[in-house]
């Protein structure tokens, strides 16, 4: 279909901007961060809800490396263990369980390497209907990129040797044993 005169073109250029306009009112609305935390340590992932008139019947806070287990589940004024990865028990917890101004920011003890990861926070109202897990799944409002670090001067440590070695010297011994019998040969 060819288009002629002025007019279609506007109508064009009027169409490519309002969906460039919705399309980037969709992606501002999620806020999305990288968090870079050592391991052992705590760390607060941020969320908040908007619209506070609107009461929050669900919390969840997942990662998709997690399959259908979450990170967090809050429902009914209280942690929901059952459909919780058993790595994230008794170590997550909402920085504000009343959910003041919208906070639903997730506390994480005790961070490990395993724990690196994205992590996506999502919040259901009272006006949604209420569905079975399987079903909530609604856009996040935020997503959190985790990094995990060792602590300074460990890493690579062999628990074996104290921390003095870190694996290479075997190599090395080997590899210098090996050049010398090439050499000889």
């Amino acid at each position: 279909m060819v288009y002629r005169g002025r007019e279609s073109m506007m109508d064009i250029l009027r169409i490519g901007l309002l969906w460039a306009l919705l399309f980037g009112v969709l992606q501002a609305s999620v806020h999305k961060d990288q968090k870079n935390i050592t391991a052992g340590q705590n760390v607060i992932l941020p969320c908040r809800a908007r619209d506070n008139n609107i009461p929050i019947i669900v919390v969840e806070w997942s990662r998709a490396d997690l399959g259908k287990e979450s990170v967090l589940m809050y429902r009914d004024k209280q942690l929901d263990p059952d459909h919780q990865h058993a790595s994230f028990k008794n170590r997550v917890d909402l920085q504000d369980r009343e959910m003041k101004d919208g906070d639903v920011s997730l506390i994480l003890k005790d961070v490990t390497i395993d724990d690196a990861g994205t992590y996506e926070c999502r919040v259901f109202r009272r006006r949604t209907n209420r569905r079975k897990r399987a079903n909530l799944k609604t856009p996040p409002i935020s997503i959190i990129t985790l990094t995990v670090v060792d602590p300074p001067g460990q890493t690579g440590e062999n628990p074996d040797d104290g921390g003095k070695e870190d694996g290479s010297f075997g190599l090395v011994i080997g590899l210098s044993v090996a050049a010398v019998v090439l050499f000889l040969i």
